[in-house]
């Protein structure tokens, strides 16, 4: 389908691999849409070029696509997405919110938690903007350089309010961007941030060689972790078996687009946390995110013994081969 609102003005908040697609995207849907990056030294090349070389190189901007550092000028465009790793999201967000400009339509692409909080993000919003604001979030099987590059994509946007939700399905919808609608708002967070987690182990799990019948009883097991968690802050069971779940998960653990599947093979040949970092070069969400489920997890008094490892792996406890032999070797369970 074309897209039904035309020539809406969107602002894009963080310039990244994500960002920046997404605002190709909606531009490219015919919505001027403009990126705000905190890398100020950045911009100059990418506005002579129309090229983001940092993170999607070789795939040029639209006419009506534009990058600032100012935070104050996209603030006053009445259209916000957010799509800043989770580490910065609450502090943006508040500095955005504080120009007044109180916008009328709030969409983040943001998967993981509050890092200081360790809450969902609707939290976070909520507790700045509001809850009579409407809010929704965009997630599921999403590469970035895929959606820059046009090809086929299919996501879910959810918002606990119906319009919101059709409001941003209209501005993103396509011929190749397919626009899965649901009012599962904390079911969609949680798949989009436990996947991570798992990814991060799925790779551990063949940087040590240990094949597919691994991978895929992680995968399924994580798809288990991510159900529990959900459902017990009250999520719908089916979203888990979406897009914003089981889509997004296959996705980010079966390919090496992924940097969480990136990181954990790495550190499953044994390189340091610190070196995968430098290397990568991008904000590695499943790192942080392992710590923050892995306390939820506990105040919850929940199970999730793939989180459980790789805390303990992270923390210099157990090495990654002796973790995942302990994993396997566990006794029967009722599954």
């Amino acid at each position: 389908m074309e897209s039904i609102v035309v020539n809406t003005e969107i602002a894009i908040f963080g310039a990244g691999a994500w960002g920046t697609a997404l605002g190709i995207h909606l531009a490219n849907n015919g919505h001027p849409t403009t990126l705000w990056s905190h890398r100020s030294a950045d911009i100059p090349d990418i506005v002579r070029t129309k090229i983001n070389q940092r993170y999607l190189p070789d795939i040029r901007f639209p006419d009506n696509l534009d990058v600032t550092d100012c935070l104050e000028k996209v603030a006053a465009i009445p259209n916000w997405l957010l799509a800043i790793p989770s580490h910065a999201f609450t502090e943006v967000f508040t500095q955005a919110w504080r120009f007044g400009a109180q916008p009328k339509h709030i969409l983040w692409a943001t998967k993981g938690l509050c890092s200081k909080s360790g809450s969902l993000l609707h939290q976070v919003v909520q507790q700045i903007v509001g809850q009579v604001q409407p809010v929704a979030l965009l997630s599921g099987p999403s590469f970035a350089r895929e959606v820059a590059l046009g090809m086929p994509t299919a996501v879910t946007i959810a918002a606990s309010d119906g319009a919101e939700s059709d409001f941003w399905a209209s501005c993103f919808a396509c011929k190749t961007f397919n626009v899965y609608t649901s009012k599962d708002i904390i079911g969609v967070q949680v798949g989009g941030a436990v996947k991570n987690i798992i990814a991060l182990a799925a790779g551990m799990s063949d940087g040590l060689g240990y094949g597919a019948n691994a991978r895929c009883a992680l995968i399924t097991r994580g798809l288990a972790e991510i159900s529990a968690l959900a459902t017990t802050l009250g999520a719908d069971l089916q979203t888990s078996l979406g897009l914003s779940g089981v889509g997004d998960l296959i996705l980010t653990c079966t390919d090496n687009q992924s940097r969480n599947r990136r990181c954990g093979y790495r550190l499953g040949q044994g390189e340091t946390y610190t070196e995968i970092q430098q290397s990568i070069g991008q904000v590695i969400e499943g790192v942080s995110a392992v710590e923050q489920v892995s306390q939820l997890a506990q105040a919850l008094k929940l199970n999730m013994p793939i989180t459980q490892m790789l805390m303990m792996i992270l923390k210099g406890q157990k090495t990654p081969a002796a973790a995942f032999n302990d994993f396997f070797a566990q006794d029967p369970m009722p599954e």
